[in-house]
């Protein structure tokens, strides 16, 4: 189930903390609960991605060791988890909010695309895996019944990409054939995806810090003080760069985020001046 990539899906709380609504307990809660059954649904597709390419885990040097790969979990029992774990997050979603139920149903149909047919399209795959945060930060909008806004939108497009690309880097240098791990490795080079990260990197800077200096957020938020985050925007998107580029990390972006301490200050200061800007 992987509760550890659980920490992705902080992307569904980005609504309830910008739109202001962090200090309404009904809103705080039914924040809570989405995120919850997000996770839950997360798992049903990481138990259903695992399913499908156990026989290629197995030729990896990490992800044979994953359960099913290695044969500690049966198959059988991995997808009738797997079917429960969807049937009850998807129900729960709809009773939650209906509006919230049907992202969640997109976020899972677009998760098997990916599984079954879009992870092997390049550029298509990490525009996917980049749309199904976009999709985290959409049901954390409707599941509070808040406008979800175009800067919020932009922002999480850009830096998921980023972090898609990353990760595709780092799987191309990993131990053996790219490509017998995932077939669009094979149609992507280095440079290339040296290029788009440092284009998407400048554009997720710009997009951010004009998000914080526009008119529209200073009237939003009755202050201009948003834009003393910008420098730790600066600084955690240089450092991710470094661990990518210097340490050939990114594959994945959890553990980075979860075990790079100087990554962890800056994201944890980060939050405490956007709290103390908002709040």
């Amino acid at each position: 189930m992987r509760p550890r990539q659980w920490v992705k899906n902080g992307a569904v709380l980005a609504a309830l903390v910008f739109a202001r609504q962090g200090d309404r307990v009904a809103s705080l809660l039914r924040a809570l609960a989405a995120l919850a059954l997000f996770s839950l649904l997360v798992s049903a597709v990481y138990l259903f991605n695992d399913l499908l390419d156990r026989e290629r885990d197995r030729l990896h040097p990490t992800k044979r060791f994953r359960p099913i790969a290695a044969g500690t979990v049966s198959p059988a029992l991995a997808g009738t988890v797997a079917c429960l774990l969807a049937a009850v997050s998807l129900g729960l979603s709809f009773w939650l909010a209906p509006r919230f139920g049907i992202v969640a149903l997109a976020y899972l149909l677009l998760q098997i695309a990916y599984s079954l047919w879009l992870k092997n399209l390049v550029l298509l795959d990490v525009f996917t895996i980049a749309a199904g945060f976009v999709l985290r930060v959409v049901a954390g909008a409707v599941v509070i019944a808040v406008p979800i806004s175009n800067w919020l939108y932009l922002c999480t497009l850009l830096l998921a990409l980023f972090l898609a690309c990353a990760k595709r880097r780092a799987e191309l240098l990993g131990v053996g054939d790219p490509a017998q791990q995932r077939r669009s490795l094979a149609h992507y080079s280095i440079d290339l995806l040296d290029q788009m990260l440092a284009i998407l990197a400048a554009c997720t800077i710009l997009a951010y810090a004009l998000y914080t200096l526009s008119s529209e957020t200073q009237a939003k938020f009755g202050t201009d003080a948003l834009k003393y985050t910008i420098p730790f925007v600066i600084f955690g998107i240089f450092r991710y760069l470094y661990l990518v580029h210097q340490r050939n990390q990114g594959e994945s972006p959890e553990k980075v985020l979860l075990t790079d301490a100087p990554l962890l200050i800056d994201i944890a200061a980060f939050l405490s001046v956007v709290l103390l800007v908002l709040y």
